[in-house]
Formats: structure tokens, sequence, C-alpha cells
């Protein structure tokens, strides 16, 4: 139990910066109050002590503004950022290194009995405010931008944005490093360094500047097969 405790206060350090020291985050972050509450719930619930189990969850509910259903199944490392407004319902499942930020609900879109919330894999980021719904499940890795709404499975390592949410980039991890390097040797090649500030850069503008150096990658690579063909004239 300790040791949960203190991977759940360190996950905190490496993901907050705001956090300064492991007694203020034990006494002042709702996020890890959340948590912790709910192992206990679930606890609970999983020893079919069903109306203490709601009812400690409601309580974890007015304590922190974070409601999660003592139903629902989270594994290790789950980061809740400020925390206020998230919802979680009965049969979501949030995999190992998960972050999810304030104003997140994962919900159902049915009154049907079974498994009607999302399911989240390892590594899974939700940005604030962003909405999933239905038995919907997110890959390895994926990204939920800000005010989303997921209705739609997810691929592993994609990120998706809008409403409906859509897919913007969709690349396996090896494919992604292959593309990255790529188009760092362009931008070498003609002297442009787009990539001091990629990373804080507008996904409009970022995707725009990828283009053209996956074009010019693309163009590079025919001239030089052209070069190699044998001299017809």
């Amino acid at each position: 139990m300790f040791g949960t405790l203190k991977e759940d206060i360190r996950v905190v350090f490496e993901r907050d910066p705001a956090a300064r020291s492991a007694m203020e985050t034990l006494i002042a972050c709702p996020g890890l109050h959340a948590i912790l509450l709910h192992r206990l719930n679930h606890w609970l619930w999983t020893k079919k002590l069903y109306l203490i189990a709601r009812f400690s969850a409601h309580v974890a509910r007015f304590l922190t503004g974070v409601e999660i259903h003592p139903g629902a199944t989270m594994g290790r490392r789950l980061f809740i950022d400020h925390g206020m407004g998230i919802v979680i319902g009965e049969t979501s499942e949030i995999g190992d290194d998960c972050s999810i930020y304030h104003g997140v609900t994962l919900g159902g879109t049915t009154w049907q009995k079974g498994k009607r919330h999302p399911t989240l894999k390892n590594g899974v980021i939700i940005g604030a405010g962003a909405k999933v719904l239905g038995p919907v499940t997110l890959g390895v890795n994926s990204r939920v931008g800000s005010n989303a709404v997921v209705i739609k499975d997810v691929p592993d390592y994609a990120t998706v944005v809008g409403i409906p949410g859509h897919v913007i980039t969709k690349k396996s991890k090896t494919e992604e490093e292959t593309k990255e390097a790529q188009r760092e040797a362009m931008a070498k090649k003609i002297g442009f360094d787009a990539y001091g500030g990629s990373k804080d850069m507008p996904d409009p503008i970022q995707n725009a500047l990828d283009a053209v150096l996956d074009h010019m990658h693309k163009v590079d690579k025919e001239i030089e097969e052209l070069k190699k063909r044998p001299d017809k004239g």
C-alpha cells in the first residue's frame, strides 16, 4: 500500500511542474486524493459492499470535485491534474501511465447494462474538457485534444481533435521516428531549423511544415533515382 502511495506521489512530481514537496502533494492535490479514495471505494465494490462504496464515492466527489464510479477500474501511475469536473463511469477501464485533465468525461451512450464506458490503454492522455463516450477503446499512447468529443475507437499512437473527434496523426512509433528523422535531415540540408520549437507550435502550422518537408524529401529521393539512371541519349 505504501509503495503504491509513493508511486502515486512520484507521478505527480513527474507530470506537474507546480509540485514542490511530497507533503504539499499529499495534502493539497485533489487529483491524488480522488485516486486514493477510489482505490478504497473500488475495493469495497469488489467485496460487494455496494451501498458503502457508492456513499464513499459520493463523499469523495464532494471533497475533490472528481466523480469516479467505484466500479471503474484503473491501472498504476494514473495522473489527474486539477480534477474538477471529471466524470468516470462504472464500466470505464484505465490502463497504466494515463493522464486525465479537468473537465473530462468518460461516459456512456446507452441506458443498457453491460460494458458502456471507454477503455483507455496504457499511456493515454486526455486533454481538458474532452468527452470520450461509449464502449470505445483509446489505443496505447494515444492523445485526445482539449474539448474533443470521441465516439469511435482511436488507434495506437494517434492524436484526436475536434467535434466529433477525428484523427490528425496516425503512425506507429517506428513510422513516426522514421518520418521525424527524415524531416530533420531535410531541414538541415536546406538550412532550415523547424524543430527548435516544433513541439510548442499549433497543429496547423506544424502540419504544414511537416507536409512541405515530406514533399521535399520525396522530390529529393526521385531526383537521386533519376541521377542513377543510365544516359539513354
